[in-house]
């Protein structure tokens, strides 16, 4: 899908005049895109920053998988995809999944993508008393059912689940979203 723009450039008798951009590459084959941003420095130069985010495309395809999977174990369930921010890339509430369910599968999706581990490994570290105040930070849900997606060594999003009778089904259908999409990750 080619993106086209157009831009107005008003000029000084106040006449608006049409310009064409150049189209911008295809990119709905790419799950993980590169996102650059420009900051000032303190030495007066620019630093500049990139970050890969899991494309839309690529986060409605896990998505989507990862409900088929459920949905053909006979479970209900919710499915959320995150950016490696945290922000919702696409969510999907399958038929006859509780209402709590939503929420769990975003919040285990960005506890994945927030510390780009595996929710039920967290779950397991924070029996600990010592490790239990992670419990604590907002939006963070220490519950089995939530993955990170990796694009080579560095994390670009989250998946997570919720509804399956266990986190071990809810995990088991976050991988088989992120299989849906693994040979796009680069």
């Amino acid at each position: 899908m080619a993106l086209a723009a157009s831009v107005a450039l008003v000029g000084c008798g106040g006449e608006e005049q049409a310009e064409d951009t150049p189209r911008a590459p295809d990119t709905t084959q790419l799950a993980a895109q590169e996102e650059t941003t420009a900051v000032p420095a303190q030495g007066g130069g620019t630093a500049v920053t990139t970050s890969r985010q899991l494309s839309a495309d690529a986060a409605m395809r896990a998505a989507e998988a990862a409900l088929a999977q459920c949905t053909g174990n006979g479970n209900r369930v919710s499915v959320a995809v995150v950016d490696r921010s945290g922000i919702e890339r696409a969510t999907l509430r399958g038929d006859g999944a509780g209402p709590h369910t939503y929420d769990s599968a975003v919040r285990k999706a960005f506890t994945a993508a927030s510390f780009a581990t595996p929710t039920s490994e967290l779950q397991q570290r924070t029996q600990d008393a010592a490790a239990s105040g992670l419990r604590d930070i907002p939006d963070v849900l220490m519950l089995a059912g939530g993955l990170p997606v990796q694009a080579g060594d560095e994390p670009v999003a989250g998946v997570g689940v919720a509804g399956a009778p266990g986190g071990d089904l809810d995990e088991a259908c976050a991988q088989a979203g992120i299989d849906a999409i693994a040979g796009d990750l680069r």
